[in-house]
């Protein structure tokens, strides 16, 4: 199904990844609406040919305005934290948010839809071989409120697309990094830091790096390419968190880290970095309990699917961290510019 002509909706298109999804669409030559929030950061659509339409996905009504029209849909926007102070927030806009979406595209008429899930509910190896989107897991492996709510959202895609028939494709994004993160993410934040040379130590883990426009690329081959319902791994390079956190600081010119903590002793700092915000209102944890979980497991996983059927590609995980320290100190993140 070729992407030509319009208008495709494009949710989270004010976030990282969705804004890299719009731009692809327009690279293309396509018409791109946009769902936004009422007085959201905009920053990432201020050069973008897009028109705009303010909603919710809470709000069905707005849905189905925003969706009038549209030949398809890309549903990117998630709530995307390691850690929140409204746990059934972030359930209620990843979960029945996704619903809501799916739902209205199928009375909208909709062609196709590409929904962005992400790794973090598919399974990994214990011995950190790359998995694949048919490694076996569960809900009780889920660290956290939110991979239990991406885990719970994907399910919720599912229901929808087998009860209504909607034409709708999964992607798992990895770990996208690049240029625009202008929350940023928490692995945005993870770049910052280390670029800034605040990041003296580390815990022994692993991540699969990917370019955030290659993740946005993934999109639009789903969309032409993929098979109605079934999933695909948008991912780039295996790195462990050393390699990682080298990379970084040798391109940002700072020293990189040599020391390997072991979890353990960072948990009661977390456990109080998690307090204090709660108590105090004010940002978020650097170092979480759930985060700490999380990296005792490699997330390490294979784009073979992607690149056998939809001819996907990715470059190398460096240079995603490469062009994201350029855009960040160019940026004011770093503090040196």
């Amino acid at each position: 199904m070729k992407i030509e002509g319009g208008p495709y909706l494009v949710t989270g298109a004010t976030g990282f990844v969705g804004a890299a999804v719009a731009r692809a669409l327009l690279a293309r030559g396509a018409d791109v609406r946009v769902l936004a929030r009422p007085g959201n950061d905009r920053r990432n659509l201020h050069d973008l040919d897009v028109s705009l339409v303010e909603g919710d996905l809470t709000q069905s009504a707005s849905l189905s305005a925003a969706l009038e029209g549209c030949v398809g849909l890309f549903h990117v926007a998630a709530d995307y934290r390691i850690w929140t102070r409204d746990p059934a927030g972030m359930m209620q806009a990843n979960v029945e948010g996704t619903r809501a979406i799916l739902e209205a595209a199928y009375r909208a008429g909709i062609k196709r839809a590409v929904y962005t899930s992400s790794v973090a509910v598919l399974g990994t190896d214990p011995f950190g071989k790359p998995a694949d989107e048919d490694t076996p897991v569960s809900y009780d492996a889920m660290i956290g409120i939110y991979k239990q709510s991406k885990f719970l959202a994907e399910q919720a895609a599912m229901n929808v697309i087998e009860q209504t028939g909607l034409d709708c494709v999964i992607v798992n994004p990895s770990t996208p990094i690049g240029p625009r993160d202008i929350k940023p993410t928490p692995t945005g934040r993870l770049v910052v830091e280390a670029a800034s040379g605040r990041m003296p130590a580390y815990v022994d883990t692993g991540l699969n790096v990917v370019h955030v426009d290659d993740v946005a690329a993934g999109h639009v081959l789903a969309y032409e390419k993929g098979v109605t319902a079934r999933r695909y791994v948008l991912g780039g390079d295996d790195m462990s968190l050393a390699d990682i956190l080298t990379a970084v600081a040798l391109k940002a010119g700072v020293r990189p880290p040599r020391i390997k903590l072991p979890r353990a002793p960072i948990y009661p700092i977390a456990a109080i970095a998690e307090a204090w915000c709660s108590l105090t209102g004010r940002g978020e944890p650097f170092v979480t309990i759930d985060g700490l979980k999380m990296s005792k497991k490699r997330m390490y996983f294979s784009s073979a699917r992607a690149e056998a059927e939809l001819g996907y590609q990715h470059r190398p995980g460096s240079d995603a961290l490469a062009d994201a320290v350029d855009w960040f100190r160019a940026h004011g993140y770093l503090g040196d510019s």
